[in-house]
């Protein structure tokens, strides 16, 4: 109940935020603001998780002509520069701020704060048994995997983390990680800044 309220209050702040990458999203590509995958949750319950869309309308379709570019081991598909994003998506993307529509899924109880990162069901099939239990808890917006750089650890690194966030559920195990995320979104966008003030 209490994440649910503080979900709901951090929609309605962040709502001129959301209503300005609304403009821009529409503005500089074609397609829907929301991208809505269906991913894998508590119990294996399948539910659809909304995204800002950083990439072009078509990007699923795409996805196996960009196989060979997979950066990651094991079971999981992922590209840090994909090709398939937008310019402004990118930037929303390697900034974290393209997961703050699934507040939306933490009102609806399918998501926490804080949880193992739900996957795309195909890719949630082919995880190993010896990591089952990372669906035994709702997943969550961040991650000890996110602070630590998710695209640099490896698959095996990636599901030890969340092993250990499902085995830390207390209060200030998560704040701490919600906090790391929070300083890590604003180093991101400071990055970003800087690495632009010299063309403005």
């Amino acid at each position: 109940m209490v994440n649910r309220f503080i979900a709901f209050v951090l929609l309605l702040i962040l709502t001129p935020f959301l209503g300005i990458c609304f403009v821009v999203v529409k503005l500089t590509s074609k397609g829907p603001f929301l991208f809505k995958q269906l991913r894998m949750g508590k119990n294996r319950k399948p539910f659809f998780l909304y995204k800002i869309r950083t990439m072009i309308h078509n990007a699923e379709e795409l996805k196996s002509a960009y196989q060979k570019l997979n950066e990651a081991d094991g079971p999981v598909f992922k590209i840090y520069n994909d090709p398939r994003y937008t310019d402004f998506g990118r930037w929303l993307s390697h900034t974290g701020l393209d997961e703050l529509p699934q507040l939306i899924n933490i009102i609806k109880r399918e998501m926490n704060f804080v949880g193992p990162r739900p996957l795309p069901i195909d890719e949630a099939k082919k995880i190993p048994q010896k990591y089952a239990n990372r669906f035994s808890v709702l997943p969550g917006i961040t991650s000890s995997w996110v602070v630590k750089g998710s695209h640099k650890l490896t698959f095996d690194e990636w599901m030890k983390e969340d092993v250990k966030d499902i085995g830390n559920k207390g209060f200030l195990y998560n704040l701490k990680i919600v906090l790391k995320t929070i300083y890590l979104i604003i180093a991101l966008l400071l990055r970003k800044i800087v690495s632009v003030a010299p063309f403005l």
